[in-house]
C-alpha cells in the first residue's frame, strides 16, 4: 500500500469523473481506505445503492481505527485546526506511511504537507 484515498476521490468516481476513475484503475493495487472514508462514501447512498458501493470499497484494504490513530488525530486537530474527520485521515496516512490522495486543496494543500497527493483538479486544463 502506498496511498490512502480521501472520500472525495471515490465520490468523484461514483459521480463519473473520469480522472478519478482513471486514478483508481491505475493505482488499485496500492490503495487503502480508512473507516472514515468508508463511512463518508456510504453515507451518500440510499441503502440499495450502498450495497453496490460497498462492493467497490471492499476491494481495498480498510484501515481500522486504533488508539494510536485517535491520539494523533487529536493532536493534529489541535495543531492544524482541521475538522476531526480530516485530522483522522491525516493521522491514518502518517501512521501507516501512506500518501493521502485527495483533491481537497483547501484543507490539505500539498505544499506544506508532504504526505498529501492531489492527482487531479476539476475544471483545470
Amino acid at each position: 500500500m502506498r496511498f490512502l484515498l480521501d472520500s472525495v476521490i471515490l465520490i468523484d468516481h461514483f459521480n463519473n469523473i473520469e480522472a478519478a476513475t482513471n486514478y483508481l484503475q491505475q493505482n488499485r493495487e496500492e490503495i487503502a481506505i480508512s473507516v472514515i472514508t468508508r463511512a463518508e462514501v456510504l453515507a451518500g447512498f440510499e441503502p440499495a445503492d450502498a450495497l453496490i458501493a460497498a462492493q467497490l470499497l471492499d476491494r481495498f484494504p480498510n484501515l481500522e481505527m486504533t488508539v494510536q490513530v485517535a491520539d494523533l488525530a487529536a493532536t493534529l486537530r489541535r495543531q492544524e485546526r482541521w475538522r476531526l474527520p480530516d485530522a483522522i485521515q491525516a493521522a491514518f496516512a502518517q501512521i501507516h506511511g501512506l500518501r493521502l490522495v485527495t483533491r481537497n486543496r483547501r484543507d490539505f494543500p500539498p505544499e506544506p504537507y508532504n504526505f498529501v497527493l492531489v492527482p487531479y483538479q476539476l475544471g483545470v486544463n
